[in-house]
């Protein structure tokens, strides 16, 4: 990381420490009263983390911050946001932005369509390291610190009173990387996810018809923002409008999938085809 950038990061965490040390609050009674993770003020604190703009916006709002004080810390946030950071690579902002990570991180609804590659929360650290070592420039040390930075995010769909609801289509389930053994591996982790009562796991079998053509995957946080998939990044917007357009695109392709039994009994098809896969391509 570049050390006009860390340094940024730092001197915002030490001015909200600060601010929260003045309005009397703990670390822990800043994160209930703006409705976000603990440790994401203690890396906010220590300049471990960049923050979302909306999540700044609810720590301001939390610490009854003025208007002019609130607009130091979105200054001080501009200034992160802009700085060179020597040390990034392409695989730096495939999926692991700390912007796109806290829109995750904060939101009590998620909502998630993919239609190439498996959802970012679902992927096992194999699937993952392929994501990020196919992005151009990755180095060996950019892509352990990117699917680190992936593994960390999947702790929400195990937090109880969040609820994460996936969507893809049979596609997903039939582009792998990698060997038969990582996609089995990979199978048995969405087997795993799905059992949880936190989450629904759709799948869109190829049998039906897409009720939209799907053009890129998304991830909707909360009715709040959604994260819009491109081909080498991703992108945060809060825009109303747009949110409310992804929700209702999200909808329809949630009445087409499989859930429960139906995908169960998907998965283990497919999971025969790739054992049988992996039989041929065995020397």
């Amino acid at each position: 990381m570049g050390s006009e950038r860390r340094e940024l990061m730092k001197a915002l965490g030490a001015r909200l420490r600060v601010l929260r040390t003045q309005a009397g609050l703990t670390g822990a009674a800043l994160a209930q009263r703006a409705s976000v993770g603990q440790p994401t003020v203690s890396k906010v604190e220590t300049g471990r983390m960049v923050p979302s703009p909306d999540v700044l916006d609810r720590l301001s709002r939390a610490l009854g911050l003025d208007e002019s004080t609130s607009s130091e810390l979105h200054d001080l946030l501009a200034g992160v946001m802009a700085a060179t950071d020597s040390g990034s690579t392409a695989a730096d902002s495939t999926g692991t932005g700390t912007a796109v990570d806290e829109a995750v991180r904060s939101a009590r609804l998620v909502r998630s369509f993919q239609c190439v590659v498996l959802p970012a929360m679902l992927q096992s650290a194999e699937y993952a390291r392929h994501v990020f070592e196919s992005a151009p420039h990755a180095t060996p040390e950019a892509v352990g610190r990117a699917v680190a930075a992936r593994v960390d995010r999947q702790s929400v769909l195990y937090e109880p009173g969040r609820e994460s609801v996936f969507v893809i289509t049979e596609a997903v389930l039939r582009t792998w990387p990698g060997s038969p053994a990582l996609m089995l591996a990979q199978f048995d982790r969405l087997l795993a996810v799905e059992s949880l009562s936190t989450v629904r796991l759709g799948v869109i079998p190829w049998r039906r018809p897409v009720p939209v053509l799907p053009r890129h995957g998304f991830t909707l946080c909360d009715q709040r923002a959604v994260v819009i998939e491109s081909f080498d990044s991703e992108r945060v917007s809060t825009d109303a409008a747009e949110v409310a357009a992804y929700e209702q695109t999200f909808a329809r392709f949630e009445r087409a999938a499989f859930f429960g039994s139906e995908l169960r009994e998907l998965l283990l098809l497919v999971m025969k085809e790739f054992r049988d896969l992996g039989d041929t391509l065995t020397p």
